[in-house]
């Protein structure tokens, strides 16, 4: 039998063990600053037709303005999406306010493919960092988790059609990320998975109503994705606070964490390079997820709006984690929030 090579750090040490996956929800998002930018994203992936039709994807992302003197917030941009997908194909999208060239994604398949599709026919979009490109990229990974929804439901079919998807999945994943690195527990097939039910608090808070957008109406399994973004000027600095989660309601009301990330950073004056950057994991399938944070030092003094292409090049495989990724890749929105700052 062949001895596993220990994975190692990007500066060559052993990575740091954890006893559990994390199972701490951080709660409601803070309350606005004055003088702040805050972004929020969430696309809602339900089944209008059941479990066997074709997928609804309900996107929406607002940027808001809170002035210093803490008056009344004000909407900069707003954006909503709703595409349809079966088996991860778009099949048919649209926007509000509608945008040329989004019927160009419809036949791609949510992925690598779906983002050189967005970044060719909506090139625009991404470079001005606009809340609908924010939305069309999550598309990709909010398709492919989207499923575990109806386990939450206790859906029968559904648990044994993860489970047999495990058991497939499972031994073609090792390398894939840093959870799945050689030797890890998570690619044993004869422990039980380790994604049981994390019931988290509500997102928003009632002593901020203005905290997030308008969510859509529910009925039924149902995945979000919810990204926040807040940034503010501070001792010469700009200061970043962001949440990423990925959640399915539960029967009962209450929503299940799937995965969850907080990350608190700086930039530069200007806000184009990163300064400092410390990830907190709250919600993870794997103890061997959270591990990925000791490589996030690779990032600094990175541009931040190249952020989504320079975390896919330095952090690929067991240099990073798919789920921090994901909440990294959004950095690279804060260069437009920062620039609809005050004075």
């Amino acid at each position: 039998m062949t001895d596993i090579v220990p994975t190692l750090s990007l500066r060559g040490e052993p990575l740091p063990l954890y006893p559990a996956a994390p199972r701490t929800p951080a709660g409601p998002s803070p309350v606005r600053r004055p003088g702040s930018v805050r972004r929020t994203s969430t696309i809602y992936v339900d089944w209008p037709d059941g479990r066997g039709g074709l997928a609804r994807l309900r996107g929406r992302a607002r940027d808001l303005l809170t002035p210093v003197d803490g008056g009344a917030p004000l909407v900069l941009a707003e954006d909503a999406m709703e595409a349809r997908a079966e088996h991860r194909l778009i099949r048919a999208i649209a926007a509000d306010p509608p945008r040329a060239g989004l019927e160009a994604l419809v036949g791609a398949r949510a992925g690598g493919h779906l983002r050189e599709a967005i970044d060719h026919a909506l090139h625009g979009e991404r470079v001005a960092g606009t809340p609908l490109y924010l939305l069309l990229d999550d598309m990709a990974g909010t398709t492919l988790i989207a499923n575990w929804a109806w386990t939450q439901w206790r859906d029968a079919a559904a648990i044994a059609a993860q489970r047999a998807d495990r058991a497939e999945r499972v031994p073609q994943m090792e390398g894939v990320c840093i959870g799945f690195r050689p030797g890890s527990g998570a690619l044993d097939l004869t422990r039980e998975d380790d994604v049981g039910p994390t019931l988290v608090p509500p997102i928003e808070r009632a002593d901020d109503p203005a905290g997030w957008h308008d969510f859509p109406p529910l009925d039924g399994p149902n995945l979000r994705r919810a990204r926040r973004i807040d940034v503010w000027r501070e001792d010469g600095l700009v200061r970043i606070d962001a949440t990423f989660q990925d959640s399915g309601e539960t029967p009962e009301g209450p929503r299940s964490g799937l995965h969850e990330y907080r990350l608190v950073a700086t930039a530069d004056a200007a806000g184009l390079r990163l300064l400092s950057l410390e990830a907190i994991p709250q919600i993870l399938p794997y103890a061997e997820c959270p591990a990925a944070m000791v490589n996030l030092h690779i990032l600094l003094d990175q541009p931040l709006a190249d952020m989504r292409a320079t975390v896919l090049r330095l952090l690929r495989k067991t240099a990073g984690c798919t789920h921090l990724n994901d909440a990294l890749r959004a950095l690279a929105e804060v260069p437009r929030l920062v620039a609809m700052l005050p004075g």
